[in-house]
């Protein structure tokens, strides 16, 4: 089993080496190998990484990604994670796409604005 250093493993995967320390800090990876003190990581690592870069995509929080990695029981299926990760999710953006359209609406009333005084365009 090959032993990646750090900065190999951050290379791979296109991250920064704080990125996986921090990652490390906050719960997300386990504390990987040391060698004279120095982390050394196994091939499992990139399948790790690769779930959590899922999870951010789909705009998981920090916490939101501890949640799915660590606050179910070992029982609990993906599947079952997912989706009850992404139901709440789900909701958040749908009410932030509710937030955006009407911003985009007031911003595109303004945008047709001909009142001279700042205090015609509340009325």
């Amino acid at each position: 089993m090959e032993a990646l250093a750090i900065g190999e493993v951050a290379r791979r995967v296109g991250v920064r080496p704080s990125t996986l320390r921090y990652y490390e800090s906050v719960g997300l990876l386990p504390p990987p190998a040391r060698v004279h003190g120095h982390r050394r990581y196994d091939s499992s690592i990139f399948t790790l990484l690769a779930i959590l870069r899922m999870a951010q995509s789909a705009g998981f929080s920090v916490a939101e990604m501890h949640m799915l990695m660590h606050g179910f029981s070992q029982e609990t299926p993906a599947s079952e994670r997912w989706q009850q990760l992404a139901r709440q999710k789900l909701q958040e953006i749908e009410e932030l796409i509710a937030h955006a359209q009407q911003t985009k609406y007031i911003l595109e009333r303004l945008l047709r604005c001909e009142c001279l005084r700042l205090e015609d365009c509340v009325q």
